[in-house]
């Protein structure tokens, strides 16, 4: 124990989903008889995982179920998942904001945590009193954290409003204080969320030299959750991919991440009805795939080489005027580039029943890297299908995309290439 900073071993987390009767009077009276003798719901079905793209029919969730894993001191270790995965839950309870169902958790050292914007500040209260109090209940004394302060308002940006209590700080200036906080006082692990995507681009850029210092320099145990993947490589040597409340893989991370996308494409190419999405659901996207010159489907592409995106569409009922939309985005799910059909003046009329389109690029300028592909229909002018999540992952790998006849140059961090004439 004495070089683990974590160990989970069996946890698991429920949920009770809201019920308001269980639909007759006799059934409502058997249940509030079995509370107040302190017995269980009788009517209560148990044993689901949280799976987000079905229906389901238990009264309650498993957010995460029997996880066991282990983090020596010093590692820094990302989490990632697709939304719903059980990474919030699993940081929540690390960070004793929560307590598990079953299952049992040892920590060697003081742990902080930034997880949603206002968690551990008390809005009254100025962002000076803010980080005395933090200090605090990590235990530390005043001129401890006094001999911090200098560098956690540098680091924030925040002198100025130091004195203002932070219910009046924008959510930027909120979260640059509060990571600050976390990451300059002494505690031996620190976890951080997704909380960072509030803040600018700079200050994301900051946020993970800071954090590579405190794991590198510093020997401090890091936690990281996020869908940034070229930061979970960057900062982080091994990471979990949770999966529907289960750990899928603890390994390294571009191992875990391969993984990850791995299992993306392979749910995308059928896109579930029951899945989260936005609009009137007159049309839907039902599969989405990338295809090649050959017109074959594919996951992996070079650079230059003819892509194809083929969508299939559900038509409820007979319709006109249908606007089909898609967007890419990078790994970090910035958007690069949205084409709407209506930009081509093309509106389709549809019959009832399911139909196929192809978009095909004219040239391929997308530079070697991980993107999404996120999708949205218009029926009339008003949103019929949004999907929460991505269509589908393409990953461009490198290629001879100047017609040399040698692989181009790595470029990491380059979304687009161009191609022009020196004169």
């Amino acid at each position: 124990m004495s070089n683990t900073a974590i160990k989970v071993e069996n946890l698991s987390k429920a949920y009770q989903l809201g019920q308001i009767g269980t639909g007759t009077i006799s059934r409502d009276l058997e249940r509030w008889h079995a509370r107040i003798r302190g017995k269980e719901d009788p009517f209560l079905k148990i044993g689901e995982t949280n799976n987000r793209s079905t229906k389901g029919t238990s009264d309650v969730v498993w957010s995460l179920k029997d996880i066991n894993f282990e983090i020596r001191q010093g590692d820094a270790v990302g989490i990632i998942g697709r939304n719903g995965a059980g990474k919030s839950t699993l940081l929540k309870i690390l960070s004793k904001i929560t307590a598990p169902t079953t299952g049992k958790i040892s920590g060697n050292g003081r742990i902080a945590s930034l997880l949603e914007v206002g968690t551990g500040f008390h809005p009254e209260l100025s962002g000076r009193e803010n980080i005395f109090l933090n200090g605090a209940i990590l235990g530390m004394r005043k001129k401890e954290i006094q001999r911090k302060l200098d560098e956690i308002v540098d680091f924030a940006g925040v002198e100025r409003y130091l004195d203002t209590p932070v219910k009046r700080y924008s959510s930027g200036m909120y979260v640059r204080l509060a990571f600050a906080v976390a990451a300059h006082l002494e505690s031996e692990i620190l976890i951080v969320d997704e909380v960072l995507a509030v803040g600018d681009a700079e200050f994301q850029k900051k946020c993970l030299g800071k954090m590579g210092e405190v794991s590198n320099k510093d020997g401090r145990t890091v936690l990281f959750v996020s869908h940034n993947m070229e930061a979970i490589k960057k900062l982080c040597p091994t990471s979990i991919l949770l999966s529907n409340g289960l750990v899928d893989i603890y390994d390294k991370s571009s191992i875990t991440i391969d993984k990850y996308f791995d299992f993306h494409n392979s749910t995308k190419e059928s896109i579930n009805l029951n899945s989260k999405r936005e609009g009137l659901k007159t049309i839907l996207f039902t599969e989405f795939s990338t295809l090649n010159e050959k017109f074959e489907k594919v996951t992996i592409i070079k650079t230059g080489e003819r892509l194809i995106f083929k969508f299939v569409l559900e038509a409820f009922r007979d319709t006109k005027n249908v606007d089909i939309g898609f967007s890419i985005h990078n790994s970090q799910d910035n958007m690069l580039s949205v084409l709407y059909s209506s930009y081509q003046d093309k509106l389709y009329t549809l019959s009832k029943g399911r139909h196929e389109f192809l978009f095909e690029f004219d040239n391929n300028y997308l530079s070697n890297g991980i993107y999404l592909i996120r999708g949205l229909l218009k029926d009339n002018s008003a949103i019929s299908d949004l999907p929460q999540d991505p269509l589908g992952v393409l990953t461009v790998s490198l290629g001879d995309f100047y017609g040399t006849g040698s692989i181009g140059h790595q470029t990491s961090g380059i979304n687009f290439l161009f191609k022009g004439k020196w004169i």
